[in-house]
């Protein structure tokens, strides 16, 4: 997927809540069909533009699927082992790579070396497999015990991946993952928080099976060189531009996000020229963007700054038709709720949105990054930016687009400092330049340089 990643764009689907499966395993309901349905519908997300497919938790699980309880064997709440081989060749077949999320920073409670730790307490063998255990404390759970969790959450109990046989098994999943159900690749929950070493091994390990695996890491703070190198993951969550997008929008401040990707991707100073970092509107972590962003009109400017600038764009599952849905204090069901074929669309969708319009933005969007090298791999440069206009071009080799927005209730004209025969990629439609555009009102375009 290596080799193919500059082309990809991304469809990001929590399984759990899509396929509206019971909050708690039973761990003794007979197997769901969440993953044979899901395979259904995978021609409709190629069709829609969607040539990668990111997923999961999909591991059996005690509740939300990052409390892992078997990296063996697939959540019985979804389906079976033989429902996900089958899932991954038809994506193959249709043209998706397909990408699992991977929870091996942490454990649930049920997952069995912390289960033995429990009954046997100093004398399990398992004592060593997770971080910070202390028997001269109690854990909130009343164990015998306390133990170093993840962010404050009990119910995930941290690895100790410094530890060959944690490795060993972890490894061991993998494996069998990547020879067994032909994955192509993975994203590293909680990256930030992981050991070093354990990510450069896994590289090393995983590229022994497939040279072309693709490996991801969840990372919200720092600085992503120290992830994304030669030695350790091929990409991150790009969370520091992911708020400059929206908030340029809502605030009619384009400064914001023309800090952020000079700082990042210029050519002068940035910090990331040359790497493909993952970038999203939203995900199952933070509101929707539909419910972020102040003004609907601005949304499918939005998609064009996502799928314009430098990286790997990623769409998730609803947001492409406008669904809403912001987190609670205790829940985060709106973030990631059952929708069709699965559930009727949740009475919290927005019916200010045309979602269908929308859709048909996204597809088209998805179309030209996929034919256009400027878009997939290009370098960036600021062309020009006020409070409300802004515009950027990306080039590689001959192939040079200009990206440029308004985000003001009226047209305005933007200076794109260039003059020569142009077309739009949207229409198809060619004519010359003479320097200055004029942008409807929550417009934006791309112009390919001829």
């Amino acid at each position: 997927m290596n080799s193919e990643i500059q082309k990809a764009v991304f469809y990001h689907i929590y399984p759990l809540g899509l396929c509206n499966c019971p909050k708690q395993n039973d761990f003794c309901q007979s197997a769901g069909d969440g993953l044979k349905k899901l395979t259904q519908e995978l021609p409709g997300i190629r069709e829609r533009g969607f040539n990668a497919v990111y997923i999961g938790p999909l591991f059996e699980s005690t509740a939300h699927g990052y409390d892992t309880l078997d990296y063996f064997w697939v959540d019985r709440r979804l389906g079976t082992n033989a429902d996900l081989a089958t899932f991954v060749e038809t994506a193959h077949r249709h043209g998706i790579k397909v990408v699992l999320d991977a929870v091996f920073n942490h454990s649930g409670r049920h997952f069995f070396a912390f289960k033995d730790l429990q009954l046997n307490l100093l004398t399990s063998r398992y004592k060593d497999w997770y971080q910070n255990i202390n028997f001269n404390s109690r854990s909130s759970c009343g164990d015998g015990f306390s133990y170093q969790n993840w962010a404050g959450c009990d119910d995930l109990v941290k690895f100790n991946l410094d530890n060959p046989e944690v490795r060993e098994h972890i490894f061991a999943a993998v494996k069998k993952w990547i020879t067994e159900f032909r994955i192509d690749g993975l994203r590293l929950d909680a990256a930030d928080v992981m050991s070093f070493d354990f990510m450069a091994r896994l590289r090393d390990f995983a590229l022994s099976l497939d040279p072309d695996f693709w490996l991801m890491g969840e990372v919200v703070h720092g600085d992503y060189n120290q992830w994304v190198n030669g030695q350790m993951l091929h990409s991150v969550t790009n969370y520091q531009l992911h708020k400059g997008m929206w908030s340029s929008f809502n605030e009619k401040n384009f400064f914001e996000v023309r800090w952020s990707l000079n700082q990042m991707f210029s050519e002068t100073e940035g910090k990331y020229r040359g790497k493909q970092l993952y970038n999203f509107l939203d995900n199952h972590d933070v509101n929707r963007i539909a419910s972020t962003v102040k003004n609907p009109d601005n949304l499918k400017a939005l998609y064009t700054m996502l799928f314009a600038v430098p990286g790997i764009p990623s769409v998730y599952y609803g947001s492409e038709v406008g669904l809403c849905g912001k987190r609670t204090h205790n829940s985060d069901y709106q973030l990631r709720p059952a929708l069709p074929p699965f559930a009727p669309v949740p009475d919290y969708a927005a019916p200010h949105i045309d979602g269908q319009s929308l859709l048909c933005h996204i597809k088209k969007l998805s179309e030209i990054r996929q034919n256009v090298p400027a878009l997939q791999n290009g370098t960036y440069t600021e062309l020009s930016v006020s409070n409300t206009t802004f515009a950027f071009m990306r080039q590689s080799g001959a192939s040079k687009v200009i990206a440029a927005f308004n985000c003001e209730d009226f047209a305005q004209e933007l200076d794109l400092k260039h003059h020569g025969k142009t077309k739009n990629l949207f229409f198809g439609n060619q004519f010359f330049l003479n320097g200055k555009y004029t942008l409807g009102p929550h417009d934006s375009v791309l112009l390919e340089i001829l």
